[in-house]
């Protein structure tokens, strides 16, 4: 059976995907078909309901709970890190500074629109930020993935997101960023199968961490070397990538719970209610 598997391009998607790509795990028959997009592209298609399995933002997942079910792994949390809103050394922003944003349906947009309500925001590729701030055609930006290791030296951190959502969430609580959704159309044993084979391309992925790090290099797969490949692997794609921890249940309640109250969703939700039933298998078999 054939899957579209959309992920985006950064470094952490690719790295958790690939070892499936490359035949490293049993897919039990499945035909994945792995597509790259930018994460803000995999949310629009999300909310049109593209594609079978998708990565997307945290922030926007109560906007297709109805036709997708959260996947419990390839998920990517901030523990005292994150995107990070930069601007030109010395300058003083005002209240409605001028922002560059990768996308409305970001997690980082999300608690950025929170924190700042008054910024004047526009929305372009997350590869193109950088310079738009540097050139200054944007007062500030918020850099994600692989950016927010090494950008340009006239450029400083006006703020981290990571802080936001402390200040938001309080003490003690990941910082929620992106995961995978399934289409609820598929038959429930089917979904299971794949989610347990992408909890296994995982696992596989951070076991044979060098090697994989060291084949997408040399196959120019991603846009970092090696040394900063595995910083930032280490810090979105671990093995607390495996799997929803209840920590990081937690940090999703949390994270839908500011949503609901400065209403950008008309209903409350928990995150348990929204994956897959993992006893399904055993109830058909007993």
């Amino acid at each position: 059976m054939k899957i579209d598997l959309a992920h985006s391009p950064d470094a952490d998607d690719i790295f958790m995907y690939f070892a499936i790509k490359f035949g490293w795990v049993d897919t039990k028959g499945y035909n994945f078909s792995n597509i790259g997009l930018d994460i803000e592209t995999l949310n629009v298609e999300a909310i049109k309901g593209t594609y079978d399995v998708s990565a997307i933002s945290f922030g926007m997942y109560p906007l297709i709970k109805d036709n997708y079910a959260m996947l419990r792994t390839a998920v990517s949390f901030g523990e005292g890190y994150g995107p990070k809103l930069i601007k030109q050394k010395g300058i003083l922003l005002k209240q409605n500074f001028k922002v560059a944003l990768s996308g409305k349906y970001t997690t980082n947009a999300m608690l950025f629109r929170i924190y700042y309500p008054k910024a004047r925001v526009v929305y372009m590729d997350f590869m193109e930020i950088e310079e738009a701030v540097v050139s200054g055609i944007v007062d500030a930006g918020v850099l994600i993935h692989e950016s927010i290791l090494d950008f340009d030296n006239s450029l400083e951190v006006e703020k981290e997101i990571w802080d936001i959502w402390v200040e938001l969430a309080g003490e003690g609580l990941p910082l929620p960023l992106g995961g995978m959704a399934i289409r609820r159309s598929l038959p429930l044993n089917r979904a299971l199968d794949i989610e347990n084979i992408l909890i296994d391309g995982v696992k596989v992925a951070n076991d044979r961490k060098d090697e994989l790090c060291k084949k997408l290099e040399t196959d120019s797969l991603v846009r970092i070397s090696n040394e900063m490949l595995t910083k930032y692997l280490d810090m979105y794609a671990s093995d607390n990538s495996m799997e929803l921890s209840e920590i990081q249940l937690k940090a999703l309640d949390k994270l839908y719970e500011i949503g609901y109250i400065n209403n950008l969703w008309n209903t409350s939700m928990k995150t348990e209610d929204y994956l897959l039933p993992q006893e399904y298998k055993d109830l058909r078999i007993h």
